[in-house]
């Protein structure tokens, strides 16, 4: 049983050590956050700016987590277009947390809180050409591939996969 909370500043703490345990599985799938991510101080600032960005509903981010309030993972709607009633989809289980269903739940809850409670039209979502797993989950949950974007990211070629969900 997972459900998706509002990101709080209470959360800092748990959630600097859900990235740092995961640091490395997660760069195994998508560019690394950098360096400067990974140390309190920039981490504690960073916490704060998101916050903000939610504040003024521009995003929303959500940490995924169990019964118990473990955090599982992150799921977010980013850059929301209030025009458009359009927001960007991104999310992250932790390696521990991996083959459960809870990325698809996750995503599932996201998309009724997208619907009902921010009363968006739709969502799109992007990930690597590599990223399987990733893909499956989005296609399960009724997104549709839309394109796909060759590029070079640090020297080495990295695909896009671009999708939407129109409610």
């Amino acid at each position: 049983m997972i459900h998706i909370a509002p990101l709080q500043i209470e959360d800092e703490d748990k959630l600097y050590t859900f990235e740092l345990h995961n640091r490395k599985y997660f760069e195994k799938f998508v560019p690394s956050r950098g360096e400067a991510f990974y140390q309190k101080d920039y981490f504690h600032d960073r916490l704060r700016e998101l916050l903000k960005e939610q504040a003024d509903s521009k995003s929303y981010f959500f940490l995924i987590k169990d019964a118990d309030g473990e955090i599982l993972g992150r799921v977010n709607l980013t850059d929301i277009c209030p025009s458009q009633k359009i927001g960007f989809l991104g999310y992250r289980v932790g390696e521990a947390h991996t083959g459960k269903g809870i990325a698809g739940k996750a995503v599932e809850l996201l998309k009724v809180e997208a619907e009902k409670t921010l009363r968006l039209k739709g969502i799109k979502a992007q990930t690597t050409a590599e990223n399987i797993a990733s893909q499956k989950v989005l296609e399960k949950k009724g997104f549709e591939e839309i394109n796909r974007e060759d590029t070079v990211y640090e020297g080495k070629p990295l695909t896009f996969v671009y999708y939407q969900l129109s409610f």
